[in-house]
């Protein structure tokens, strides 16, 4: 029998284990069979690790209160209520995100390196197109992740989403063209990115500022979010030697015995520094024509839930 993992997300398994003892052994078996997916879900509507979770919480207690054997589609009806759940939460977020000291970034999430995974899925997470994502309205950004990245087609997202379908094809259409304007098309080759963010590490470690340079791209720009937890520069810094050396002293500030290691972050390699067991810092890369123009680095200690060991 298929049971639900009772480690991966505290809040999630703090519910479970509220409610193991009452329920019955389909209704968490067939939870457990879509809960990755609305993870998934969620995490690309909201671009966080934390909201997701929450949302997986409340539809699992949502679920644990119906009569499955009433429910003839589980993956419809509990896709329905993470979306709608993720929904309103990405618009009390936008709230809370006006007031965000610094710039704010998507949280970092470890990833399956699969090669065989969905293409369209697979940029769906990247930093690059969740920041892209930020700039549609929540139902837009749901309705555009449920058809170009999970493939739902329109009738069902209408259901989802509680649209008619002709009001659906339009939003759908609407943030296709907002996404395509908007999203920038980077170097996808893994082993050129891993190649790239090797000889970065390298150089950071090494303090070689030439080193780091031939890597850069000559516009290069660094993006931190700190969430004034942290001192990360509020705003970016562009230019290969302002941002080689920043990196530089970055690296040379890291905690004491504290380990920087590549790891797949968001679909790509990625730096990812632990302090024992616990993530101080997550960067990712964007590169163009081989070397980095874009680095994205989130070091507020509440977004690294999705890299921490």
């Amino acid at each position: 029998m298929a049971s639900i993992d009772r480690t991966a997300y505290p809040r999630f398994a703090r519910a479970v284990s509220e409610r193991a003892e009452v329920l019955a052994p389909a209704v968490e078996r067939a939870f457990a069979e879509h809960r990755s997916l609305l993870h998934a879900v969620a995490y690309r509507v909201l671009g966080s690790v934390v909201e997701a979770e929450d949302v997986v919480q409340d539809a699992w207690l949502r679920w644990s209160r119906v009569d499955v054997a009433t429910v003839a589609d589980a993956e419809g009806y509990l896709v329905r209520v993470a979306t709608r759940l993720a929904i309103d939460r990405l618009r009390s977020a936008r709230v809370r995100r006006e007031s965000y000291v610094g710039s704010w970034l998507p949280e970092p999430l470890l990833t399956d390196p699969d090669a065989a995974q969905n293409v369209l899925l697979k940029e769906s997470v990247s930093t690059a197109m969740l920041l892209v994502l930020e700039s549609l309205s929540p139902v837009e950004r749901a309705v555009f992740v449920l058809s170009e990245a999970f493939g739902y087609g329109h009738h069902e997202i209408a259901r989802l989403v509680g649209r008619k379908h002709a009001t659906v094809r339009q939003i759908a259409l609407r943030a296709r063209k907002a996404v395509q304007t908007r999203h920038r098309r980077y170097d996808t080759d893994q082993a050129t990115r891993r190649q790239a963010t090797e000889r970065f590490l390298a150089a950071c470690l090494g303090g070689d500022l030439n080193a780091l340079m031939e890597v850069l791209a000559p516009d290069v720009t660094m993006v931190s979010d700190g969430g004034g937890f942290t001192g990360a520069p509020r705003k970016a810094i562009h230019g290969r030697e302002r941002v080689a050396r920043a990196a530089v002293i970055l690296s040379a500030h890291r905690p004491y015995g504290s380990l920087a290691q590549i790891f797949q972050v968001n679909d790509g390699p990625g730096i990812v520094i632990h302090s024992g067991r616990t993530p101080v810092l997550a960067a990712t890369f964007h590169l163009a024509k081989g070397t980095i123009e874009v680095i994205h680095v989130v070091s507020n200690p509440e977004k690294l839930t999705g890299v921490a060991l």
